[in-house]
């Protein structure tokens, strides 16, 4: 067979199977290629928070970390509660949470990995400032696991990989002496260029609109999460990159679109009652 009719069968090959691999994120219904199992993910996921909490300073402030607590166990709820009710697939079913605060007064950040794996830094506890911005900060966390932003990376990532071999079988071989010769990975160089960063910008939005949701169906004050991007811009004193260059929306953007999403949110999505 030669290397045309090769790539031909190649190609529609991928064509049908990233077809087969598409599906939508909750709530926003965006489509989202999924070739990574979810199960992979988040049990690879919580081996490393395993590690984090070995590696890691864990807060002994109890009483911050009950809130924290308190707060993700009303959305783990909700949600739940949310998707029931609307007799759709929850997309929380296979996670384990786990909330974890490190005492870093440094790091101004959250995460939530695959599965439910919480952790929140004592340094963006400044920035929340109170329960509703802690709310909205793990709400926005939550909604990347939610929305599955882990496994639409790790399947865009496969797929790139899978790319860049036909690329090499088309180029007779070309692209990997290029990446012997210059010592580059051309994966991590596309990735660099930025075509990645345009997809994990739609990430951020959603997990924005996705948080301010999950925090208002919880019973909190949403409106708080326009007052975080305020103080957290001010903090930056516009050192923030360019959006173009960034694989997030700036603040003023940012901010822009969570107060024109804000009152539909509020309507759309009061507070749920618990069965």
């Amino acid at each position: 067979m030669n290397r045309r009719k090769f790539l031909t069968y190649v190609s529609c090959g991928c064509c049908g199977f990233v077809l087969n691999s598409c599906s939508t994120a909750p709530i926003t219904e965006r489509r989202q290629l999924k070739i990574v199992p979810e199960a992979k993910l988040n049990a690879q996921a919580a081996q490393i928070y395993e590690k984090i909490k070995e590696k890691e300073k864990l807060s002994k402030d109890t009483k911050k970390l009950e809130e924290i607590k308190n707060i993700g166990k009303k959305m783990e709820d909700s949600i739940g509660e949310y998707f029931y009710k609307k007799k759709m697939d929850d997309p929380t079913a296979l996670f384990k949470w786990e909330y974890i605060l490190i005492d870093n007064k440094k790091v101004r950040n959250a995460w939530c990995m695959p599965g439910g794996k919480i952790a929140v830094y004592t340094g963006i506890l400044d920035v929340t400032q109170n329960t509703n911005g802690l709310a909205a900060v793990m709400g926005h966390e939550i909604a990347h696991a939610v929305a599955k932003h882990s496994v639409e990376r790790a399947s865009r990532g496969t797929l790139l990989n899978i790319g860049t071999q036909i690329i090499d079988i088309a180029s007779g071989g070309k692209l990997s002496q290029v990446n012997r010769t210059t010592g580059m990975n051309t994966v991590g160089l596309l990735s660099q260029l930025g075509i990645m960063n345009p997809f994990n910008r739609k990430q951020e939005s959603e997990a924005d609109y996705l948080g301010m949701i999950f925090s208002s169906l919880s019973g909190y004050d949403i409106r708080e999460t326009v007052k975080i991007w305020e103080r957290m811009k001010k903090l930056n004193k516009g050192k923030e990159p360019p959006e173009f260059m960034s694989t997030h929306p700036s603040s003023d953007n940012r901010i822009k679109d969570l107060n024109e999403k804000m009152n539909k949110v509020i309507l759309d999505y009061p507070p749920i009652k618990l069965s």
